[in-house]
């Protein structure tokens, strides 16, 4: 962990109508990187470390807790929806219906509501996951905000590309058991599964990084929430052709959750993307493909 690197302790701020949580490494008069995490994860979910490493190349790095997760805006007077009737449409290739308390376009415009709480007109962009498919709508609503966009380990959403496999599925919909040490136990198999077959598994760290979520609060009916929002908002990929930023894509080859073909469809959708391939990786970064990682990153967010 890097000890000279500037810290913004965890604020609160108001943006879209909501009020959303950010903390931030680096100096901030230097180029800003959004970073937008995955389903029902909190901004801790980006490494500190991570962040470090990257404000270290000469970013202000921000991070922040979406609507409906951690300690930003729950919307729990929407209640719990019923996620079945969409996976199983999902599931058998059928077109998916859902009412949802509201969807990724919304979630991309509480980015630009941070942004503009926090003064940045313009910010490189970068998501992971359901993160990366905010990132695609976020510079398609709001193209003049984007310096450049970098998306991890997501999709286009199309309904054509290859399904997660069924063990990825069954982690990603089982909700998370009661008491500290349960909970532990299932989010460190959790990231063992999504790390990739070649990686060796640091389990100490995994728990560390359990314990920092559960004791953070969880909040597993906005996770629901996020995924009814992932649903109403596929279609996308119709417009990502009309994208100008400079894009870069990393994906993993190994990726369970969302295969290797999700991260060629955005690379080849998007014009004059660039696609990064990292050999053996799953859905998450494992420690040892950060510094290859944050040098493809640093020489494409210029």
């Amino acid at each position: 962990m890097l000890t000279n690197i500037a810290y913004t302790p965890e604020t609160t701020i108001s943006a879209n109508g909501l009020n959303l949580v950010y903390d931030a490494f680096g100096d901030p008069g230097r180029d800003p990187i959004l970073l937008i995490a995955g389903l029902g994860s909190p901004l801790i979910s980006w490494d500190e470390p991570f962040c470090q490493a990257l404000a270290a190349r000469g970013y202000w790095v921000i991070r922040y807790d979406q609507r409906d997760i951690g300690h930003a805006t729950w919307f729990d007077e929407a209640g719990l929806p019923d996620l079945t009737p969409a996976i199983q449409a999902w599931l058998q290739g059928q077109p998916v219906s859902v009412t949802a308390a509201y969807t990724l376009h919304d979630m991309a415009d509480d980015a630009a509501g941070l942004l503009d709480a926090l003064g940045i007109p313009t910010a490189h962009i970068m998501g992971v996951s359901m993160g990366g498919m905010i990132a695609q709508i976020f510079t398609l609503r709001h193209p003049q905000r984007v310096r450049t966009l970098t998306i991890l380990s997501s999709s286009t959403g199309d309904p054509a590309l290859p399904l997660p496999q069924m063990e990825a599925i069954n982690a990603l919909l089982t909700p998370p058991p009661p008491g500290r040490d349960a909970y532990i136990d299932q989010d460190t198999a959790t990231r063992h599964l999504l790390l990739g077959p070649i990686w060796p598994f640091d389990e100490a760290y995994a728990r560390e990084r359990a314990a920092e979520n559960y004791d953070r609060g969880l909040h597993p009916a906005g996770t629901a929430r996020h995924l009814t929002a992932i649903a109403a908002a596929l279609g996308w990929k119709a417009n990502l052709h009309t994208i100008k930023a400079p894009t870069l894509v990393i994906h993993g080859d190994a990726d369970p959750l969302l295969n290797i073909a999700c991260g060629r469809d955005i690379a080849a959708t998007i014009p004059h993307a660039r696609l990064h391939i990292l050999p053996g990786v799953g859905h998450m970064l494992p420690q040892p493909v950060w510094p290859e990682t944050i040098d493809q990153i640093a020489a494409h967010a210029i």
